[in-house]
């Protein structure tokens, strides 16, 4: 059978995250949500997604195609229920559609002439930015315990103070020595050649993804995941960071979510608690206003290729898009637009032939190339998200 992932009515709600990336390679939990599907089901995805991302994601359809809504993360019954599609079923959960057969001789799909299968058991859904880390605990529990079923973890050193060590899983390559993790409020994974270094302090859930680092004394609460290749200080609660981010420094990231390929500059932090202890409003791509997230705790969304200088510090509930370079004294808007540079004091739009240049010379570093299709995909955004930077200029005036 022919799987594809498509991104469904939420994809508005989870940029800017999502500008740069289908909804199921949204990282949450230890896997991707594509990992996830393709580890239950056994075979490899492809994506329905925006035409601008469909060079990098694309779609194979084929006579018999099953499409799954990416925004639901995969367990043991959807699964088996989605196994068991045959032409003209869906399977629904809560009246929404997770996944549906297909055949290329439908011109379109109407859903009252199919047979509708209700999945019973519960479902994570990801349909708001802030559900990525205020769901990551039962995320990195279900990924762990499937992914560590039936194996055996690598030796946990003689140095490491730990606690609840059948809760710790530890991969081969992984580095850490004189390190206190406290397996007891979540489980602990530590991926292939990750690092923890010396004097730093863990407790679960917590996920240290493949050739991640830990630096040196970092405090971590959970439930937080350090993505691949990601660096990562200082103090960190409930957080996502997606892959190749650094948060090397001092300075406190909580209640947050960085996606590829950010930094945060040294003593950058960030206010997940607002004074008056009210629940937070966060920029909404879909009403264009301040929405309503219901939640006490709430910090930073980063998108892509965004990066903050020293003792830069973002406000309860911020949003910044891709591409941005944010620095100066005082606290920056909630709202910052893709391709933003500055900060509190002015800002103007960052040119995205320079943009494209940092990015080359940062993925560099890691050998990892910005190819051609990389580049088309921000002229893409920048093309959509222009409108934001203008109204934030007019409002200058």
């Amino acid at each position: 059978m022919n799987y594809i992932l498509f991104d469904g009515d939420v994809r508005t709600a989870l940029l800017p995250f999502t500008f740069t990336r289908p909804v199921a390679d949204i990282r949450v939990g230890i896997l991707t949500i594509r990992e996830k599907w393709e580890d239950y089901l056994r075979y490899t995805t492809t994506t329905l997604t925006e035409e601008y991302l469909a060079a990098k994601y694309p779609m194979v359809e084929v006579e018999n195609n099953v499409m799954i809504n990416a925004a639901y993360l995969p367990n043991q019954e959807v699964v088996d229920l989605i196994k068991d599609l045959q032409p003209m079923q869906a399977v629904v959960y809560n009246e929404d559609i997770v996944a549906f057969y297909t055949q290329d001789s439908q011109d379109e799909v109407d859903f009252d002439e199919y047979e509708l299968i209700a999945c019973s058991s519960e479902l994570i859904k990801i349909e708001h930015k802030w559900d990525i880390f205020q769901k990551n605990d039962a995320a990195i529990r279900a990924d762990f315990a499937r992914i560590t079923e039936d194996r055996i973890s690598e030796a946990i050193p003689k140095s490491v103070n730990v606690i609840a060590a059948e809760n710790v899983f530890i991969e081969e390559g992984a580095k850490l020595e004189f390190v206190t993790l406290n397996a007891s409020t979540g489980p602990i994974y530590i991926g292939k050649n990750a690092e923890i270094m010396e004097g730093s302090v863990i407790r679960g859930p917590f996920a240290l993804c493949e050739e991640a680092q830990v630096k040196l004394a970092t405090k971590i609460y959970g439930a937080t995941t350090v993505g691949p290749h990601c660096r990562v200080g200082g103090e960190v609660s409930n957080s996502v960071m997606f892959g190749y981010t650094n948060k090397g420094h001092d300075g406190f990231l909580g209640n947050s979510v960085l996606g590829e390929w950010c930094n945060l500059g040294a003593d950058t932090n960030n206010s997940n608690l607002k004074n008056n202890y009210s629940s937070v409003k966060l920029w909404s791509y879909e009403t264009q206003s301040n929405e309503d997230t219901g939640l006490q705790f709430c910090g930073l969304m980063m998108g892509d290729h965004s990066k903050s200088g020293i003792n830069t510090m973002f406000n309860t509930g911020t949003v910044v898009g891709v591409a941005c370079s944010i620095f100066g004294g005082g606290f920056p808007k909630t709202f910052l637009p893709s391709f933003t540079w500055g900060g509190a004091g002015s800002s103007e739009t960052y040119k995205v032939d320079k943009a494209l240049e940092t990015m080359k010379i940062v993925m560099a570093r890691r050998h990892v190339e910005l190819t051609p299709i990389d580049e088309e995909i921000m002229h893409n955004v920048a093309a959509e998200t222009e409108i934001y930077r203008f109204q934030q200029q007019l409002k200058k005036y």
